[in-house]
């Protein structure tokens, strides 16, 4: 920090003795002094007058205490002198360019004049602007002459960075200018009147940025900046730049409050001053590099420099609290601790500044010119120095003798960062690297002779992929050209036509004007970096002597540089005359332009192809094309969106842009490709990666095709191309955004959504179902180990074929920033990086880590091993570790080059001849190459190693080389198995989604309705999954029937039949049945459905916003079944059909009998000889499988036995299996398994008790084992789960849909046992005939899955199962008035379930009435208002109400902005059994208060606690003469604590969601106050949308944001029509103005219920409080075994728990009154 009492100031107003910031003597003339007059501008104000504005502005915004809240201070003060000033936020969309960022703002801010806000408040504005670099190029771009400050730029960089940094790769940071608001501490000096009132920011400000520094005193009237140990100058900017990897967020702030001298008005001002600044003076978008303006810019400024000062950023967010401790000098620890920033340049005012590693102080170089020993130090100085100039910072340097001069010039210029590599090749390609990641030329130099001709591939891949270079190479003079002196060739042209320029200087003379060095430069440069950019190459040739021997020279050479010494730029200044977006029609001729967007806007099937992309804008510009389109994207590996982040808010296919990632695999099938037509394809970016695809492009040809490149050469090795539009794609889009294009929701982008959901879910089963670590899985999870701000560079061969075929993108919880500006995208993406332009396999590392170096993040590299063999000289750069982070190296070492395995040549070529001359295997350790070069290396063979390593890497700062072991041949497989399940898949989506009449495309149907049943089936003897009660002669299953009817009228049937004793039960079952019956009325079908593969599980949580991992497993079953059932026949189809399409190559398939096998089930009670000759009765009647029930005995010897007389009975011809349903210990188990061991039996099933023992028994025993419980628990994704019993002893998975949670999941978990080679069996719970066919067609299904898998994976085809439905015999009645047709089949003998049986008893379905007990086919909800009075008030309570009428009802009450409407889908799920009313509190919805006061009587009186309280007390009075339980929300809850404490003999109980008994602190009750009365202002003076736009941007609702109906609950939240009671009540009830019940809680008598959610951890702070208090004051009670206080967390949701999580709170309502109040 600085030293003394010492003040900053620039130039000849510079005071001493601030000795940090004396100048040096020899810089004294360059001080800045602020000669050029201000800038004028003329600003229109809304008093329509002109003002001529030629005053600086500084610092000129509103004043606040702060920025953290002192309490000693807030105690002193009066409520009436503290402000909490709450910030408005809007939120734009996305803006094309920064330069449409700030029109976009400004258009706002226009509007917001038309009808100013009241006397103070604080409003902002924010749009998300490309995030490529820009923060430094504004600050540089303003004029000396600023007309408002403060003016600064922040660099992001903490990881020490110097001046180099900014010169040398992309520099993040924050540009901001003025000061909107600004903070100072309270022993500053101010007028009196101005010091009354203090005013702070309050926390809900979460996007505001504060900016400043500690210990710094700036007086914004007089201008000084002095230190001041204690004090502090911190500000929010009017308009700032923030740069985040993947965004940047622009913002314009205005803050006005006449108490503080700032009205609006001088707001409106100040902005527009800063606007007009801004907007006139930054580079323009289209500008390729920006790093050559920076230099002069930040000389201009003739800053002082002072490395001791930081700057310092803190989150507003963060500054609401008031417990903050401080340090001796007064400084909170908060700020002490604050993130700070030792790379910046701050002006205060025209002529106070400071900056930190921004200076470069390299004019001693143009000074000392003359100092030069010889004239070829000179010219190699000259040429560097003006390629520092140009913005060309980055030496790759190869040792020689030639290149001396050139070499030591270099690496002693104060800018450059040098690299040196003793291998040409490699450092060539780093070069390359580095210009891919930087976007500017790097700059090699090499001696002369072979060393030149090294260079050649990395120029070739450089020329063709368009990368710009400055190749410098030394030569010898002409006198030794072709006279065989040593390392001497014809170096000229040698690059031929891979360069865009060459030239060929003299040797270093002072003949020659030095200009002439110059200007040559410049114009490589030029060449470089116009388009097409590319390499260019300067030739150099010197005569001894080559080192510092001295050598006189004439300065006469210097003539003509006088100017360009005392400046920093370039000597000739190339000009670009920009054409605006708006003239981009200019370029081309409107005739051409119209053309091509009539063809746009006439597409029927329109495609847009995304290439290679380098530029984050390009990027950017991209994807708002895709938005703005609604054209189906196929994106290669290259483009930068196929790997993407996608927010948790957006699990689903992105808003508005249909990624077909998969396309390449689904155009594996014939019928895909044949069904598949574009007619206008627009190509943004290089040529794409599959090769398929491009074959498929082809098919579709004659059609419109556009190619948009920036550059003239032709790319269309196809010969498609149509129509080729030269322009930046930045350029293009802007033009298309302003054209309207019709978005047609059709049948097409259907098919390609399911084709590619389908494809893409069968790829990740695969790549996941395999438990080997294959080459496919690292594609497929390196994107999750990437960040915002990592990348990616891709290696040639297999590895980028893999990534662009298997990468994937995933879901990810995005922070609060990027989540609302990025709402319209929805996702973030990865940079990726490759050499494609010769795709070579030479220089691939090198290239890779220059890469790291120019892009600035942290970098991932996939690599062959031939390729990592080819370039190990690479390894030497990477030791060189110099201003980039850690880069991550993945080998994937398969011995070889394995991509021939999968070209059709491997088919045809001995494999010596394969392995010798294409493979190229080797034996190569890599490890010992990495230890050679001191690189650490990690070798992994399996999945969990690899994820081990990728951690490792990301969480240390080394660089790391991790190695994974593959095999050519294994690699071979597994990719013919991804293709040919890929094409099963795209045939069985297309087969699915090809039924669909196209109108339904348009219009989805939608769910008209449910109904359900409960049934009473008698049983013939009690089910073996339970004890029998000898008490009963008769035995019952029970259940619920689901009818649910679509907008078509079709309708079908699903069955809930829970088995109690599996953690379910009917009163939960049917609560939570209700809750659907609410949830899915108008929800929309989607017809993805039938494909399964998640598609149930994204539908239950998109359309119905619940988990469906919540539902419990025999209600989600018996949901699927009924959506199918109904599916199938709106389709005039069956449920197997849908499952299953039939295609035209399963001829071997169709001839399987349509019937499936079914297992007898039998109860071993009895003796050896009854148990055996019951099963030789039904091996009579035609079973050719029993199952028998074991582990009911005490002795497994007995067990034992009766096997052994079945067998013996029986035959080996039956199939025997047994069930010991976890019964035995392992020792137990283990003495059966002996016994039994001849007895043939096909499996046991879960043998042991303890989990963890059954791969143990398989192993011990050596008996087949099946696994039936140990599947039931498995997460939404069982694979996880089912990876560890890979065993092959474990043959066959027993799969109960009702218990698994229905189909979905069951097809899941059959699949992978079946890819494994086990069975899958499907078995019933006892249900009805109704969950019977189903499962009979879901068997089927199955058994025809399984011969594709055997045949596909070359497999003998397995034998049919025998399925575990042998339940049907133990019912005495069923559901249906049908018979199901599971009998003895006449031609076979044996048992079988009808296929045609069970198709016609879903389709014909009736219930039996006589087996219905109660049908259910919905409840009214009654409405009614009731007029109360109390005290000042009348108020008309609008109320819902819906249930049974009893003595006990339940009252629920929302939180704030909610209504009574937001409990309907709770309440309707538990008013079967009690009385439910919802009401809408004062202030909300329709209820109406009336103040009885007459006008001019004084103060309005309060809507307090007690009032409301009192209101609702006498409400309740009304409906009930009865005890009541209260259900509150947030302030619901504080109202319902308030009311069960104050009115325990009318409240029963209360439910608090995410409630508090109010704040114990006095401070933080007055800040909550001023902060809630603030809130208040703002809901009435900016309306009820910005503020919810800026409610619910809180930290609290980032749970609720994330949620699929958060749209829908604000929409509703927008209904509030009375906003002045709304704001009364947020002022009135605030929790600031409530007394606190923390000691009330420790005498509570009433029951209570806290549910909180996981992630609020405040409330579950709170309510964890809660509880220890009213424990601790029930400790002397008379039973303290009463439990007055619980505790409910509810996972999976946050603040807002019975919106988020709904049926945890409903389970948690009825047990609170099952066990509390008896209702139930």
């Amino acid at each position: 920090m600085l030293a003394g009492n010492s003040y900053m100031l620039l130039g000849s107003q510079l005071r001493f003795p601030f000795s940090c910031l004396k100048p040096e003597s020899h810089r004294k003339k360059e001080l800045y002094r602020a000669r050029e007059p201000p800038l004028t501008f003329q600003l229109f104000t809304r008093r329509r007058r002109f003002l001529n504005f030629d005053r600086k502005i500084i610092g000129n915004g509103v004043r606040f205490e702060g920025p953290v809240m002192d309490v000693k201070e807030l105690e002193k003060i009066e409520d009436d002198d503290l402000v909490v000033e709450t910030c408005i936020v809007r939120t734009l969309p996305p803006a094309l360019t920064l330069e449409d960022g700030l029109q976009s703002i400004n258009e706002a801010v226009e509007q917001l004049k038309l009808n100013p806000p009241s006397s103070s408040g604080m409003l902002r504005f924010q749009v998300a602007v490309p995030p490529s670099a820009k923060a430094l190029n504004c600050f540089c771009s303003q004029p000396v002459s600023s007309a408002i400050f403060p003016l600064f730029f922040l660099s992001k960089e903490r990881n020490n960075p110097t001046y180099k940094s900014l010169f040398l790769n992309r520099t993040g940071g924050v540009f901001g200018i003025g000061a909107a608001v600004y903070f100072t501490d309270s022993s500053s000096c101010f007028p009196r009147s101005e010091s009354l009132i203090k005013r702070y920011l309050s926390s809900d400000s979460i996007f505001a940025s504060i900016y400043g520094f500690v210990d710094i005193n700036f007086d914004t009237k007089s201008s000084p900046v002095k230190h001041d140990a204690g004090s502090f100058y911190f500000f929010i900017p009017v308009i700032e730049l923030d740069e985040h990897e993947d965004v940047s967020i622009l913002t314009a702030t205005l803050a006005w409050s006449d108490s503080c001298l700032c009205s609006f008005e001088d707001a409106i001002l100040s902005y527009e001053l800063a606007f007009c600044q801004v907007r006139s003076h930054f580079l323009p978008t289209t500008e390729r590099f920006h790093s050559k303006h920076v230099r002069s810019a930040i000389r201009k400024l003739n800053m002082v420099e002072d490395k001791t000062v930081e700057m310092v950023s803190v989150k507003a967010l963060s500054l609401g609290g008031s417990n903050f401790g401080a340090d001796p000098t007064g400084i909170p620890f908060f700020l002490r601790e604050a993130p700070s920033f030792c790379q910046f340049s701050f002006r205060f005012s025209p002529t106070v500044g400071v900056a930190s590693n921004m200076l470069d102080h390299a004019s001693e170089l143009t000074s000392s010119l003359q100092d030069h020993v010889n004239i070829n130090s000179l010219w190699a100085s000259l040429v560097v120095e003006e390629c520092s100039r140009l913005g060309l910072t980055y030496f790759c340097i190869a040792p020689g003798s030639r290149s001396s001069p050139l070499a030591v010039a270099a690496s002693h210029h104060p800018l450059t960062t040098c690299i040196s590599c003793f291998d040409e090749r490699s450092l060539a390609f780093h070069a390359v690297g580095y210009a891919k990641g930087s976007h500017k030329p790097a700059v090699i130099i090499t001696s002369s002779g072979t060393a030149v001709s090294n260079l050649l591939p990395a120029v070739v891949e450089a020329s063709q992929d368009f990368v710009p270079l400055l190749l410098l190479t030394a030569d010898r003079p002409p006198e030794l050209q072709d006279a065989g002196a040593n390392q001497s060739i014809n170096q000229v042209n040698h690059f031929g036509f891979f360069v865009r320029y060459f030239f060929s200087l003299p040797p270093p003379t002072d003949h020659i004007p030095a200009r002439m060095i110059l200007t040559t430069l410049d114009s490589a440069v030029h060449w470089a970096m116009s388009s097409p950019t590319g390499p260019v190459h300067i030739n150099c040739p010197f005569r001894e002597p080559l080192d510092g021997s001295p050598e006189k020279w004439t300065f006469d050479c210097l003539k003509g540089l006088d100017i360009w010494m005392s400046t920093a730029g370039p000597f000739t200044q190339y000009m670009r005359v920009q054409h605006s977006h708006a003239c981009f029609s200019n370029i081309y001729g409107s005739g051409q332009i119209t053309e091509l967007i009539e063809i746009i806007q006439a597409v029927n099937k329109g495609l847009l192809l995304i290439g290679a992309i380098s530029m984050e804008d390009d990027i950017w510009a991209a994807l708002l094309l895709a938005r703005h389109l609604q054209w189906p994207v196929v994106a290669d590996i290259l483009s930068g969106v196929r790997l993407r982040s996608i927010f948790y808010t957006c699990p689903e296919i992105v808003e508005n842009i249909l990624f077909v990632d998969y396309l390449d695999h689904a155009l594996l099938s014939d019928s895909v490709r044949r069904s598949l037509q574009f007619d206008v394809i627009i190509q943004i970016g290089s040529p794409i990666t599959s090769k398929r695809i491009s074959q498929f492009l082809e098919e579709c040809f004659p059609c419109k095709y556009i190619l948009v490149e920036n550059h003239p050469c032709r790319h269309d090795p196809l010969h498609l191309v149509t129509h080729r539009i030269q322009s930046s794609i930045m350029e293009f889009v802007s033009h298309l955004l302003k054209v309207h294009v019709p978005h047609r929701i059709n049948k097409w982008c259907g098919y390609l959504q399911g084709l590619n959901k389908m494809v893409a879910q069968e790829i990740s089963f695969q790549i996941c179902t395999e438990h080997s670590l294959t080459e496919p899985h690292v594609m497929h999870v390196i994107s999750k180990a990437l960040l915002p701000e990592s990348a990616l560079f891709v290696g040639n061969s297999m590895v980028i074929r893999d990534a662009d075929m298997y990468g994937c993108n995933w879901a990810n919880n995005q922070d609060l920033t990027d989540t609302v500006l990025n709402s319209e995208l929805c996702f973030n993406w990865i940079r990726v990086a490759g050499n494609r332009g010769a795709s070579g396999i030479d220089g691939l590392l090198s290239t890779a880590i220059g890469f790291a170096v120019g892009c600035n993040k942290r970098v991932f590299c996939l690599i062959g091993d031939v390729s990592f063999l080819h370039d190990t000289n690479g390894l030497a750069i990477l030791n060189q570790r110099m201003l980039r982070k850690p880069i991550t190296i993945l080998v994937i070492n398969n011995h070889g080059g394995a991509i021939f395995s999968l070209l059709p040549i491997a088919d045809r070529t001995e494999p010596g001849v394969l392995n010798q001359y294409f493979y190229t295997s080797h034996n190569i350790s890599i490890s010992k190459l990495c230890l050679a070069h001191g690189v650490k290396h990690l070798q992994v063979q399996t999945k969990s190693e690899l994820s081990d390593a990728l951690f490792t890497s990301q969480h240390e700062g080394t660089d790391c080389v991790i190695e994974i072991e593959s095999s050519i041949s294994a690699n071979a497989t597994f990719h013919r198995y991804l293709r040919k399940f890929s094409c099963q898949a795209a045939d069985h989506a297309l087969g699915v989604l090809s039924r669909i009449p196209a109108s339904n495309w348009c219009f989805p149907c939608k769910i008209h309705g449910m109904e359900y049943s409960l049934y009473r089936l008698q049983l013939r003897t009690p089910p073996t999954s339970s004890s029998v009660d000898h008490g009963h002669s008769r035995f019952y299953r029970e259940g619920f029937i689901l009818s649910l009817t679509l907008e078509d009228g079709s309708v079908g049937y699903g069955e809930v039949a829970p088995l109690e004793n599996r953690q379910e039960n009917s009163q939960d079952v049917e609560e939570q049945i209700r809750f659907l019956f609410h949830a899915t009325k108008g929800a929309k079908i989607s017809y993805s459905l039938p494909l399964l593969k998640g598609s149930l599980s994204s539908w239950i949580w998109s359309h119905l916003g619940i988990l469906a991992c919540l539902l419990f497993p025999s209600v989600r079953c018996g949901l699927e079944m009924a959506i199918l059932n109904a599916f199938a026949v709106s389709q005039d189809s069956n449920l197997l059909n849908i499952l299953h399409h039939q295609t035209e190559n399963e001829g071997e398939i169709h001839k399987r009998s349509s019937s499936v096998r079914v297992c007898a089930l039998l109860d071993c009670s009895g003796t050896p000889t009854e148990v055996a000759h019951v099963a030789s009765t039904l091996v009579e009647e035609g079973y050719t499988a029993i199952k028998l029930k074991v582990a009911r005995r005490a002795d497994p010897v007995e067990d034992a036995a009766v096997i052994q007389e079945v067998r013996k009975k029986v035959g080996h011809q039956i199939e025997l299996r047994v069930d010991a349903n976890r019964n035995w210990t392992y020792e137990k188990a283990i003495l059966f398994g002996s016994l039994v061991e001849n007895a043939d039996l096909q499996y046991i099933e879960e043998p042991v008790q303890d989990e963890d023992d059954i791969l143990r028994f398989c192993e011990e025993s050596g008996l087949p084992v099946a696994l039936d419980e140990s599947i039931e628990h498995c997460q939404e994704n069982p694979l996880n789960t089912l990876f560890k019993y890979s065993h092959p002893r474990i043959v066959a998975l027993v799969i109960k849909p009702t218990v698994i949670g229905g189909f979905e999941r069951a097809a899941l978990i059959a699949r992978w046992a079946q890819m494994h080679g086990k069975m899958a069996v499907i078995s019933s719970a006892f249900e009805s005939g109704l969950s019977l066919s189903s499962y009979i067609l879901f068997s089927y299904h199955l058994e025809l899955q399984n011969a594709e898998i055997c045949k596909v994976m070359d497999r003998k085809a397995a034998p049919s199962i025998a399925h575990g439905l042998g339940t049907y015999s133990w019912l005495e009645e069923d559901v249906t008035t049908s018979p199901l047709g599971i009998c003895q089949n006449p031609s076979t003998g044996y048992v079988e379930a009808s296929v045609a049986k069970a198709n016609r008893l879903l389709q014909k379905f009736q219930i039996n009435q006589s087996i219905v007990h109660r049908t259910f086919k919905g409840q009214e909800v009654l409405k009614y208002q009731l007029k109360v009075d109390s005290n000042d008030f009348s108020c008309i309570i609008n109320a819902l109400e819906t249930g049974q009428r009893t003595d006990d009802s339940i009252v629920f009450l929302h939180g704030f902005l909610g209504t009574g409407e937001d409990w309907i889908p709770i309440m309707n799920a538990i008013s079967g059994s009690a009385r439910c009313v919802s009401i809408d509190l004062p202030g909300h919805g329709g209820t109406k208060v009336q103040n009885h006061c007459r006008e001019g009587a004084g103060l309005d009186p309060t809507l307090s606690m007690e009032v409301v309280a009192d209101l609702l007390f006498k409400f309740v009075q009304h409906i009930t003469p009865g005890k009541v339980t209260l259900v509150g929300y947030s302030m619901g809850a504080r109202i319902a604590l308030y009311m069960a404490l104050k009115f325990s003999d009318k409240i029963q109980g209360a439910i608090l969601v995410s409630g508090s008994p109010g704040l114990e602190d006095i401070v933080a009750r007055k800040i909550r106050r001023a902060t809630d009365d603030s809130r208040a202002r703002s809901l009435v003076a900016h309306g009820l949308q910005f503020f919810i736009e800026t409610w619910y941007a809180g930290g609290l609702w980032k749970s609720l944001r994330s949620h699929p109906n958060f749209n829908q609950i604000v929409a509703k939240r927008l209904l509030h029509g009375d906003l002045h009671s709304l704001a009364k009540v947020l002022s009135d009830l605030s929790i600031g103005r409530q007394q606190p019940l923390w000691e009330d809680l420790k005498q509570s008598k009433t029951p209570l219920m806290l549910i909180v959610g996981e992630r609020d951890a405040k409330f579950k702070a709170i309510a964890q409080r809660m509880c220890r208090e009213v424990e601790n004051g029930q400790i002397n009670r008379e039973d303290p075994s009463y439990k007055h206080c619980e505790l409910v967390e509810v996972p999976h949701c946050g603040h807002a728990v019975h919106l988020e999580n709904p049926l945890p709170v409903i389970r948690s309502v009825r047990q609170f009154m099952t066990r509390y109040v008896n209702v139930l």
